[in-house]
This record gives structure tokens, C-alpha cells and sequence, in this order.
């Protein structure tokens, strides 16, 4: 299934997108699309569900963060083996996490908006993962049957901010806007193989990253057992997994950073687009 929150936000409702890649409304089935309605009871009930029997949804409405009332936004660093080449990093020996402010997340395609100052705001496209039942000391071998699905999102990073300012990555991770999430949270029966997904971002038009899942240092379900050997991991949490190379700190001679009026378009194999326009505080 592919599932979606639609409406304005604060405001959104729940949906599925059918085969024809229709909306339909899901409000008289769940309240939403979060942690709550994530369990493998409801996701087994929506989908026995005929699309064709649900409302359709008019026109094209916003479309937001495909899950409702994140938990915890976990984030992995330097977990693509050649983006770690492109940067000169060593590979690390576990997972690197930081965490993003959920503060930031936004929609697929709501505008990303550089903070007050910034010359240094820049693109990832990664894959994410949703929990869909709580995990704690879950094995690598069982690890996927925790997951509810996945989507994309872009770790939009400051990159002044996140090494310049003494401290951990979140400051350049967290910026209001920085966590596009969505468009669709495609449940994990509809993705096939997690580790072997194409993936891309393009900066106006112009191809930027291009990569594949199947080049992770640390794969989803090795990810999930070092998290969950940590801190329990809930209904609702989202772990967001790394960037292939092609940001725009790697580029060479010079780096180049996202300006206002950039439009950025980023997609992973079956999980869909986002396109965020760049804008930036006053």
C-alpha cells in the first residue's frame, strides 16, 4: 500500500493512493497515519480494504509528511560507502546517529526554507524507515519485521551549522523545513528489496546525486538491531539511513550550496518524488 496524509497542515487527513494513482480518503478507517495505526492488525485491515470503494479525493491537494506525530527522528551519517570516499572520511566502525528536531519536519513538497544568514544549506536524499511495532534488542535477522514501510526524505543539513558551531550534527540538521518527509509511507510487502533501490537528486533540472541502497556500509536491518541494542525504538519513529554521493559539500573544486529560487527533486525506486522549492527567512 501506499499511504499518505493529505490537507492543510495541522490539518491533514488519511489516505491511500490507488492503483490508478487516485487519492482516496481513509478517515472513516483511522484517525491517521501514525504510530498509532502502524501496527501489522490495522496496516493487515486497510488493506483488505477495496480502494475502489473509498472516497476519491478531488483536485491535487497537499500532500503531508507521510507520517503523523513522528516519535523520534533518528538519523544515520556516512552510511554510503562511496559518499564516505567523495567526503575523505574513514569508514566507521558502527552507525554514526544524530538526531533531527522533529520540529523540522515538513511535506514532500512544502518549501525548504534556509535559515536567517545561511550560505551553506545543502541536499541529501535518503531513504527512511518507519517503525511499525516497538523494538528493543531485536536481532539483524528479525529486524525488518519491525518495520511498518518506507519513504524518502531529504536531510536538508547547513553545513556551517553542523561543523562549525561546536557540538553535534543537529544543529545543521534540525533548521525548521529541513525534514521533507513523504510523499508516500509504501508498506514494506509493496518495496521488494530494501537493500537494492535507485535513487537520485537533481538541483534545477541538473543531476546531482545518484546512488543505490545496495551501496550502505550499515544495511536497514543492521541498522535496526544497533539502534534497538540502544533505546527502544516505537511505533512512529523514523530512521532516516544515509546519502549516496553528490552533495554539495563533496562537489569539487569548490562546493556549492543551495541559493534562494533553487528547486530541488529528489526520488527513490518505488517510494516517489519530492520537489521543494528554496526559500530563505527574512
Amino acid at each position: 500500500m501506499k499511504l499518505v496524509r493529505y490537507g492543510d497542515k495541522g490539518a491533514e487527513k488519511p489516505g491511500m493512493i490507488d492503483a490508478g494513482g487516485a487519492l482516496r480518503d481513509l478517515s472513516a478507517h483511522v484517525k491517521d497515519i501514525d504510530g498509532v495505526h502502524l501496527s501489522d492488525a490495522t496496516l493487515a485491515k486497510l488493506k483488505g480494504l477495496n480502494p475502489e470503494d473509498l472516497p476519491k479525493v478531488d483536485g491535487t491537494p497537499r500532500l503531508g509528511a507521510c507520517v503523523g506525530s513522528i516519535g523520534k527522528f533518528l538519523c544515520i551519517g556516512l552510511n554510503y560507502s562511496d559518499h564516505a570516499a567523495e567526503t575523505g572520511a574513514a569508514i566507521p566502525e558502527h552507525p554514526i546517529l544524530f538526531f533531527k528536531a522533529n520540529s523540522a519536519v515538513v511535506g514532500p513538497n512544502d518549501d525548504v526554507m534556509m535559515p536567517r544568514g545561511s550560505t551553506h544549506t545543502d541536499w541529501e536524499v535518503e531513504l527512511g524507515v518507519v517503525i511499525g511495532k516497538e523494538a528493543k534488542y531485536v536481532s539483524e535477522a528479525d529486524a525488518l519485521d519491525y518495520v511498518a514501510g518506507y519513504c524518502v526524505i531529504n536531510d536538508v543539513s547547513e553545513r556551517h551549522f553542523q561543523t562549525q558551531l561546536t557540538g553535534q550534527w543537529t544543529k545543521g540538521k534540525s533548521c525548521d523545513t529541513f525534514g521533507p518527509t513523504g510523499p508516500w509511507l509504501v508498506t514494506k510487502d509493496e518495496v521488494g528489496d530494501v537493500q537494492n533501490l535507485a535513487m537520485s537528486l537533481d538541483v534545477n533540472g541538473k543531476r546531482m546525486q545518484t546512488g543505490n541502497t545496495n551501496t550502505m556500509i550499515f544495511t536497514v536491518a543492521q541498522i535496526i538491531e544497533h539502534l534497538s541494542g540502544l533505546m527502544t525504538l516505537h511505533p512512529g519513529d523514523v530512521i532516516t539511513t544515509g546519502t549516496p554521493p553528490g552533495v554539495g559539500m563533496g562537489i569539487k573544486p569548490e562546493p556549492v550550496y543551495l541559493k534562494k529560487g533553487d528547486v530541488m527533486e529528489l526520488t527513490i525506486e518505488g517510494l516517489g518524488t519530492q520537489r521543494q522549492t528554496v526559500g530563505q527567512d527574512a
